[in-house]
This record gives structure tokens, C-alpha cells and sequence, in this order.
């Protein structure tokens, strides 16, 4: 078995979702299936119990699960000794919004590719709230990610910058916002609502302390979409200002005034403390430190 079969067994057993594993591995799901089976015509016994509603390890799986996880951490001690030797090589891989590539990444991407050339960057984009649970999954090595108010023990962070969370009405769609009187009646006006992340949970809770009943006209990933679904006219939403003055939507919205004041978002560079050792987290770390 070679190391890039190892990892993505190592990944699929912490998953045990071939669907999730297929994705961060760039596969297809069938591809993966075949993969699986011949690391079990391999071993002679089943890794995997498979039904139409769970994945679960078998004994032989916690085994190889076990041998998976060896070979992983020496590959990465390997890889950390050859690069003190030769300079950084390998792969690092970083998580993060389109916007966080454009406004916090791309300056400290810059320096790192030209101080570390051989180093192949593996950059994916998606939705923000997904970068925590990404580094989690060992899916990615870096992560741009907000804060939680109460920093989990296995994570490694440092604070990049500050953004408030703001409401945002569409410009040319003036009868989406209904009020009572002088202010938004929140009970009336449609409310698109983020599916996961720091900023549903601070609108349910803030909803739930003033026991509105929100017409929610719909719950969305990602905050770009969220806006585009705003300037349309679907309903009013909150977003992270950063976001909203890189959105090129930005004059096809306005911020709401007179709005409730929610707990601004510290966005941080993210990763494992069991990694941050690894020389290329370490370099993109002390370089992100110095353009700080």
C-alpha cells in the first residue's frame, strides 16, 4: 500500500463517509469504493461494515487504522527532515473564503512562494464556516477562520484582523424591509439565514433572547451567496463587513441602520497544535506574524 492510499483510508475512518472522503480527497465516490476494495483483497479481511445508513470499522480496520496513523506521522517527519536538509518542500494545503483569500491571504501567499518556491500550495475556497471542521477532519493544514468566543484546546491561532457583522437590505428592492413604525419588524420582513457557523448561531440566539418568530425565507451556505440572494430582493441577512466591501455586490446592498448590535468576528490563521512543528505551517506562520 503506498502513503496516498494509507491517507485516505486514515482520512475515511475518522469520516466513515465515503461521500465526505471522496470530496477532500478528489476522487469519485466509485473510485474510492475500488480503492477500498483492494487494500481489502490486500489485508484478506473486511476494513469497513457497510449499510445504507453507517459506515463503521471493522477489527482488521482499527488495526490498520492504527499502522495508517504510523506511517503518516513518520511520512511528515520525513518530509520535515528532508526540508531541513534541502529547504521547504512537499505540500501545504490552506482553507478559506473567496474573501479571505483576497484580503488576508494573498499578501502572505505572495511572500511564501517567493521565499519558498518548491513548496506546492494547495489553496481551496469555500464556505467560511466549513474552515474550522476542515482542520478538524486533517482535511487542510491551514485554515482562515472566525474565532469562537472559547478557543478549543487543540487549536493553534493568531489573530489577523476584526470585523463587525453588519445587516444588509438590497438597494433596489426597497419593499423587502418591512417596518413598524421606525423600526424593522423582524417577525415580517423574510430573513435569509446562514445554515451553520459563528453567525447563525449569534442571530439564533439573538432571536431566541427577544422571542421573535422569524419568517425565514431561506437558510444558505456561504456569505457570498447570502448577498446575492440579498440584492435580489429575497429578504434581509447578516454578513461580516470585510465580506460585504470585497463582495462585488457591494452597491447592490446597503446596511441597515438602527440594528441590533451582534459580537464583532476576529478572523484568525487556524491550524492543529499537534502540527504547527511542521516547517511550512511554521514559515507561513512567522510570515504572517511579520506582515502583522
Amino acid at each position: 500500500m503506498d502513503i496516498r492510499e494509507l491517507q485516505t483510508f486514515r482520512h475515511l475512518a475518522h469520516s466513515l463517509h465515503f461521500g465526505k472522503t471522496s470530496r477532500a480527497c478528489h476522487m469519485t465516490p466509485s473510485a474510492l469504493t475500488r480503492m477500498i476494495q483492494r487494500m481489502e483483497n490486500r489485508v484478506g479481511q473486511s476494513l469497513f461494515t457497510r449499510d445504507n445508513r453507517s459506515v463503521t470499522l471493522t477489527c482488521a480496520g482499527k488495526a490498520l487504522l492504527g499502522y495508517a496513523e504510523d506511517v503518516s506521522r513518520r511520512w511528515v517527519e520525513f518530509q520535515n527532515d528532508l526540508s531541513a536538509i534541502q529547504g521547504l518542500v512537499g505540500k501545504l494545503s490552506i482553507y478559506g473564503s473567496v474573501t479571505a483569500v483576497y484580503g488576508i491571504l494573498s499578501s502572505i501567499l505572495f511572500e511564501f512562494r517567493r521565499m519558498h518556491p518548491a513548496v506546492q500550495i494547495n489553496l481551496e475556497t469555500g464556505d467560511a464556516a466549513k474552515a474550522l471542521t476542515k482542520l478538524w477532519n486533517e482535511e487542510v493544514d491551514i485554515s482562515i477562520a472566525a474565532l469562537p468566543g472559547k478557543m478549543p484546546q487543540d487549536l493553534a491561532y493568531m489573530k489577523v484582523t476584526e470585523t463587525p457583522l453588519v445587516f444588509i437590505a438590497p438597494s433596489k428592492f426597497p419593499n423587502t424591509v418591512i417596518y413598524s413604525g421606525s423600526t424593522v419588524n423582524w417577525e415580517k420582513t423574510p430573513l435569509i439565514m446562514p445554515d451553520q457557523g459563528l453567525s447563525r448561531q449569534q442571530l439564533d440566539q439573538w432571536l431566541n433572547r427577544e422571542e421573535i418568530r422569524a419568517n425565514i425565507y431561506a437558510q444558505v451556505a456561504g456569505n457570498e451567496a447570502i448577498i446575492a440572494m440579498v440584492s435580489l430582493g429575497c429578504g434581509v441577512a447578516v454578513v461580516p463587513q470585510l465580506v460585504l466591501e470585497k463582495s462585488p455586490l457591494y452597491n447592490e446592498v446597503k446596511i441597515l441602520k438602527n440594528t441590533p448590535a451582534l459580537t464583532p468576528f476576529s478572523i484568525g490563521i487556524c491550524a492543529l497544535k499537534k502540527n504547527i512543528s511542521n516547517p511550512k505551517i511554521k514559515a507561513l506562520w512567522g510570515i504572517a506574524a511579520n506582515l502583522g
